[in-house]
């Protein structure tokens, strides 16, 4: 490894936000399902595959840091609606989806709630660092 590569600043921002009250299996697995959609909608996230000394390969991973924020309910509803507002790339996980067992349910139970009316526990949300910045603003590092 060479640490005398000077960092790499990126035009954009991948973070996730997850609501503070959620056991540490759930803000896990929350955190999981939501940046799997960032790397579906936004291919351009996704580098090169990987390789050991030995020549074992191993999937690609996202080319740029992921920003793990938490916070409460209210802070979430307003990330998600300024989100919206930027048209920005996201990806949502509600509370309903702990008790459903597919993706079909997991659209469904989405599917039925209105969007001010969804009981977010998570979302993650890519594109230009200062309007990422600006939905996650307020929100802490996830400890």
């Amino acid at each position: 490894m060479n640490d005398a590569t000077p960092p790499v600043r990126f035009d954009t921002k991948i973070a996730v936000l997850i609501r503070d009250d959620l056991a540490t299996w759930q803000r896990l697995n929350a955190t999981a399902f939501l940046v799997s959609g960032i790397g579906t909608a936004a291919p351009e996230v996704i580098g090169g595959p990987y390789a050991d000394a030995d020549g074992t390969g191993y999937l690609p991973m996202f080319r740029q840091p992921v920003l793990v924020l938490c916070g409460g309910k209210e802070m979430l509803t307003a990330a998600h609606r300024r989100a919206v507002d930027r048209g920005l790339t996201m990806s949502v996980f509600t509370g309903d989806l702990f008790a459903t067992g597919h993706d079909d349910a997991n659209r469904a139970a989405v599917r039925a709630v209105p969007k001010d009316q969804l009981d977010l526990v998570g979302l993650a949300v890519y594109g230009p660092r200062n309007p990422v910045d600006k939905v996650v603003k307020g929100a802490r590092m996830h400890a």
